[in-house]
């Protein structure tokens, strides 16, 4: 188990490396979190290793747009 010293250098590193972005997925539409993890194994790429291929696929002009997808009817939180 890492030591706290561990753990601070290695937090400490990772935000001077990385960027973090964060992907909301709906678990009721296509893509799912699951179809791409599947998608990826298929291409023996990780999530992240896939996801990011295919943003610089898309960057780099090597796909067509993806059909524009109807905006989803959202449900409110609570009534009022």
């Amino acid at each position: 188990m890492p030591s706290q010293a561990q753990i601070k250098a290695q937090t400490k590193w990772e935000k001077k490396v990385y960027d973090k972005v964060l992907l909301r997925l709906r678990k009721d539409t296509e893509p799912t979190r699951d179809s791409i993890a599947e998608a990826a194994k298929e291409c023996g790429e990780s999530l992240n290793e896939y996801i990011i291929n295919a943003i610089r696929e898309r960057m780099q002009g090597g796909s067509d747009p993806p059909e524009i997808i109807p905006e989803i009817t959202r449900e409110p939180f609570y009534d009022n």
